[in-house]
């Protein structure tokens, strides 16, 4: 059972009400906006689409009353304010290959039915009316009741970027792809090479930031025979893994997995999370394990072993990134978080962790650990990700050894909320319940305030000045050598810093 027609905010009533009394045969609020509405999902921009006016006469009717922007004026749109697109229904031709080999054809006169058949899913086929009441010719209400994304007729294939669009429609509702819709995507497979990159960015950003059900989308792209645009991801589909510790079966269904759980543990932490962080928490799950495939081999004792598969992944995963030109910084990001997805495997120290969120600039040890955490509970076997009452040892000891570290290290500092059991789904509950080796490192990074960002150098060149060193290359030698001391420890506070510089003889201790 679907929600009741949804509330309209009154910008838009009003918007509709006065083309209604200007003359219009049908005004239709229509697309995401009735979609979302019906899903019980908010949304903020309104497309209203306008029948039996003119372009003009709709722009002579609403002008008096909001500011009316007249920026897809070619394809028959205007944007009233800043959150409403109003449109004439149009009707469009094929005439070569890709997302822009079509002509548009506007006119007032065709019937919603034809309108609605050029849409890509029924789902977003779905008109409003001001009363509440629904235009809906294709049964977009009974597809969303059905969790079914089909198209309303052969026009889906005029526009291969729907088929991305169903990608991430699939991981953001959970829906199935049906069978018709299946083969218009693979009859249009040859035009992948059309669309432009920063389009196809476009909708696995829209995967990643939006999803809940990425697995979902992961599913469409094979079934549709789109996997085969993205080899990473093809790679992984029989790349088979060792039953001891991935008992769920090959790569492919780990990832899935991964990425699954993922979408769950940022949305339990969203309130702390960018949109940017959380892009590349997902982007970094589904690329985690790039590199098995290549990187897998079975030992003398038949045992399956990936040594080193994450060094392998990580420029795996810049390469997909960079193909569809995302952010550079996004892209650097996920290539640190896959790159040292396995740092675990070592014991903790002081020392490792502060190398650690160093080597993950411009990432953070927080992101890793919610990568790795996902990563674990993707296993059907994590038990190996559990950390263990002697995990932590030594890093304990460490402070506990060193009082003047200790109390500079367990200083008060701001407390960071917790997320809201409400927002949280089974899986991330689960997360925090399960106290994983990642967590022991995130845990000594926050106590070193370090969680959100790699350790900065304690000592600066202005620092040195006093002392007698002058700007230049051999500043640099020796604010470096500091540095990778302060790494592994030797010390903790400036004062100290300068010493440990003068003892070694770096500078003229006299000066």
């Amino acid at each position: 059972m679907l929600p009741r027609p949804p509330y309209v905010p009154p910008k838009v009533l009003k918007i509709v009400e006065l083309l209604e009394a200007g003359g219009a045969t049908e005004v239709l609020i229509v697309g995401g906006f009735v979609r979302d509405a019906l899903l019980g999902v908010a949304s903020k921009d309104v497309d209203v689409e306008v029948y039996g006016l003119s372009y003009s006469q709709i722009r002579d009717i609403l002008a008096p009353s909001f500011h009316v922007d007249l920026v897809g004026q070619s394809f028959g749109v205007m944007k009233v304010g800043r959150d409403v697109d109003v449109a004439l229904p149009r009707r469009e031709s094929k005439n070569g290959v890709g997302h822009k080999g079509f002509s548009v054809e506007t006119n007032p006169d065709i019937t919603p039915r034809e309108a609605f058949g050029r849409r890509d899913f029924t789902v977003n086929a779905i008109g409003m009316r001001r009363d509440g009441s629904l235009c809906d010719p294709f049964d977009g209400v009974g597809d969303l009741k059905r969790q079914i994304l089909r198209a309303p007729g052969p026009a889906f294939k005029d526009d291969p970027l729907r088929v991305l669009r169903g990608m991430q429609f699939a991981a953001r509702f959970g829906f199935q792809m049906d069978a018709q819709t299946i083969q218009y995507c693979r009859e249009v497979f040859d035009e992948f090479e059309t669309l432009s990159p920063e389009r196809i960015y476009g909708e696995w950003e829209k995967w990643a930031l939006k999803s809940l059900y990425p697995d979902k989308g992961l599913d469409v792209l094979r079934e549709t025979g789109w996997l085969d645009a993205f080899p990473e991801l093809k790679a992984l589909v029989g790349c088979a893994q060792n039953p001891k510790w991935h008992p769920e079966g090959d790569v492919w269904t780990h990832t899935k997995a991964v990425c699954r759980e993922a979408a769950q543990a940022v949305r339990a932490f969203e309130p702390k999370l960018t949109g940017e962080e959380r892009a590349a928490v997902l982007f970094a799950a589904l690329a985690h394990d790039f590199g098995k495939p290549e990187a897998s081999f079975v030992d003398e004792n038949g045992d399956i072993r990936s040594p080193g598969h994450a060094k392998v992944s990580a420029p795996l995963a810049r390469a997909f990134l960079e193909r569809m030109r995302a952010p550079l910084k996004l892209t650097e990001t996920v290539e640190k978080l896959v790159g040292e997805h396995m740092a675990t495997s070592a014991e903790p120290s002081l020392r490792a962790v502060r190398r650690l969120a160093k080597r993950l600039e411009p990432a953070n040890v927080r992101l890793w650990a919610l990568l790795c955490r996902s990563d674990a509970l993707g296993c059907a076997a994590p038990a190996r990700h559990e950390t263990t009452a002697e995990y932590a040892v030594a890093a304990e000891a460490e402070f506990a050894a060193e009082p003047t570290l200790s109390a500079s290290l367990n200083s008060p500092r701001p407390s960071k909320p917790e997320p809201s059991p409400s927002d949280a789904t089974a899986s991330a509950r689960q997360n925090r319940e399960i106290r994983f080796k990642a967590d022991v490192w995130l845990d000594l990074a926050d106590r070193m305030g370090i969680d959100d960002e790699g350790p900065k150098s304690l000592v600066q060149g202005r620092d040195l000045i006093p002392l007698g060193v002058k700007p230049g290359p051999a500043m640099g030698e020796i604010l470096r050598a500091a540095f990778e001391a302060q790494l592994d420890g030797e010390f903790a506070t400036l004062e100290d810093g300068v010493r440990w510089i003068r003892e070694r003889g770096l500078v003229d201790g006299d000066r």
